[in-house]
């Protein structure tokens, strides 16, 4: 009886949290006729229809544009991220550098709403040249994630023993080489972990991908605010539903594979006996 409450619990809490995506996924396959008629979960004849008129190339519209400047802009803020975060954090955590200065001012700088950064960004983009390029969405998607990066890459080697330093010294190994072969392969988990959630992060950004880029550059998350009055004949809700699923996909895709990663190294170090 128990047990059985308890499924009753999560089924009602899992169908109350996913219900905005699952309306969007049945509209997705609903024709406009049927849309009219049928505003439920229920989908009486599906359809592709609305998926073939996504990826339909036109002037204004290109999804596998906007897909790949995500992937790109995502991939390079993400990986970017760890590379700068992974010798600060073993600074960090090693040398006490910034322990009580740089740490906290980074992590609260995530804390501050990132519309302030808005008018110097894009008036030091503009100077640049980087507005409406791969590139320099990649560079604000960095600044985006080092914060997360940090604490995580801090934390992880902060319970990596000390002695490992210590036995890399007399061996003879440096700073940089102690890092690169000892520390980074011991936290593989946290870094993997990291780029899992900067990806994730990166990919969902929406603020900065509509400030800095026009055409050339635009992520899926701007691109398809596009699809939703595509035809200039009002919002086509079928379409619109298909580009969100479309869009999300690759995140959400992430994280179900690499789930067993992210809880594994969440809840490493959780409990030391």
């Amino acid at each position: 009886m128990i047990t059985a409450l308890r499924w009753l619990v999560f089924a009602v809490a899992a169908l109350a949290m996913n219900f905005p995506i699952l309306v969007t996924l049945a509209t997705s396959f609903k024709s406009a006729r049927e849309l009219s008629t049928n505003p439920g979960l229920w989908v009486q004849a599906p359809t592709l229809a609305n998926y073939l008129a996504v990826f339909q190339v036109t002037d204004r519209l290109n999804i596998a544009l906007y897909l790949f400047n995500s992937m790109v802009a995502a991939l390079t803020g993400t990986m970017l991220a760890v590379v700068l975060a992974l010798p600060a954090a073993y600074a960090i955590a090693r040398g006490r550098v910034g322990e009580r200065t740089l740490l906290p001012l980074i992590v609260n700088l995530r804390a501050v709403p990132l519309i302030i950064f808005a008018i110097p960004l894009y008036m030091m983009f503009q100077w640049l040249a980087l507005l409406d390029t791969r590139l320099g969405l990649g560079l604000i998607l960095t600044i985006v994630n080092l914060p997360l990066a940090l604490i995580i890459l801090v934390n992880a080697i902060r319970e990596l023993p000390a002695e490992l330093d210590e036995a890399a010294q007399i061996d003879g190994a440096g700073r940089t080489r102690t890092l690169v072969r000892i520390i980074a392969p011991m936290c593989r988990p946290a870094i993997v972990t990291s780029l899992i959630f900067g990806f994730i992060t990166a990919w969902n950004e929406f603020l900065f991908g509509l400030m800095l880029t026009t055409s050339k550059a635009v992520p899926i998350t701007v691109g398809a605010s596009f699809f939703f009055a595509a035809s200039g004949g009002g919002v086509q809700w079928g379409v619109a539903s298909a580009v969100m699923i479309v869009g999300a996909l690759p995140p959400v895709l992430l994280g179900l594979v690499m789930y067993r990663q992210i809880s594994g190294s969440m809840t490493a170090g959780a409990v030391k006996g």
